[in-house]
């Protein structure tokens, strides 16, 4: 049977969200899913607590998480996200964070507005992460924001995705996966990027993090698979929205989807059905009590 690698992203999901979490409600959360089999997880990360509050707790949430690691299973890979070498520095220092992740974007608009960043800047930050991390005995992951085009007005086209991947791939970089930021990409368009792609830089792992309206989900991870996609990131429930979207129905893929997608066609993930349901069930409970303002009323 053939397997895929699943990283499920409450990092992602959480970020946004209108109410803090508190830190326990975090760590235990991220522990019950590495006890329910999510062995890839994108959790925290490093960036500044004035624009992330969400985020603020890192390090504290990594502690507990170490705490709480089932004590017959393997550590998990956790990835920690970083936008300068000040987080680096803080992800690195940080026990159990395994992975660094790098949103590298080839929109300019983009890039300036998320990271006060040139594209030379930026670049130049990439391939400190990669020596460092390297040095470090840590893995490194690089998401291409903006792979699949922009509301900006901006020029695009498959070509410049190319031509970041060879860069990542001449520098070190063995990890990218191509973001659709603002889940305007069709099922098509993700097959035919995801192939070009796929082509140009051989031997390096390629996945997908993937936003969607809801009833567009199965087609966009489908589309990847039969692309030849073996990596998907997804947030249990679709928690969490895309704020650059435009659209408030446009945000994470369900990681249930992607899993029943593809089951559909006999691919392993490593995740029980079992297992998914109590998963998804600890992840509403955090969106009753976190997703909505303080003072709304709550859903039935």
């Amino acid at each position: 049977m053939e397997s895929v690698t699943i990283i499920e992203c409450p990092r992602d999901a959480w970020q946004g969200l209108p109410q803090t979490i508190p830190t326990e409600v975090k760590f235990e959360y991220l522990s019950r899913l590495v006890a329910l089999g999510f062995r890839h997880i994108d959790a925290v990360s490093f960036v500044s607590p004035k624009h992330v509050p969400q985020m603020a707790d890192s390090e504290e949430v990594m502690a507990g998480l170490i705490k709480h690691f089932p004590a017959d299973m393997p550590a998990p890979e956790i990835i920690g996200i970083v936008v300068n070498e000040k987080g680096l520095e803080r992800a690195l220092a940080t026990p159990g964070v395994t992975t660094i992740g790098y949103p590298y974007s080839v929109s300019a608009y983009f890039r300036r507005a998320n990271a006060n960043m040139s594209r030379a800047e930026s670049r130049a930050l990439v391939e400190t992460l990669h020596a460092r991390t390297r040095a470090a005995g840590r893995n490194l992951v690089v998401y291409i924001s903006m792979a699949f085009g922009n509301p900006y007005d901006e020029p695009w086209g498959p070509e410049i995705v190319e031509e970041t991947l060879v860069w990542l791939k001449d520098i070190g970089v063995r990890t990218v996966s191509l973001a659709d930021t603002v889940g305007t990409a069709s099922p098509d368009e993700v097959a035919a990027l995801f192939q070009s792609a796929k082509k140009c830089v051989a031997g390096i792992e390629i996945g997908v993090h993937l936003h969607s309206r809801p009833e567009g989900a199965a087609e966009k991870v489908l589309a990847a698979f039969e692309a030849g996609c073996r990596r998907f990131d997804g947030a249990l429930t679709g928690l969490g929205g895309c704020p650059f979207a435009g659209d408030e129905l446009v945000g994470n893929i369900p990681t249930e989807t992607v899993l029943a997608t593809l089951a559909a066609r006999g691919v392993s993930t490593g995740i029980d059905t079992k297992a998914l349901a109590i998963a998804c069930a600890l992840t509403g409970q955090i969106r009753l009590a976190y997703a909505h303002a303080a003072d709304a009323p709550k859903p039935n």
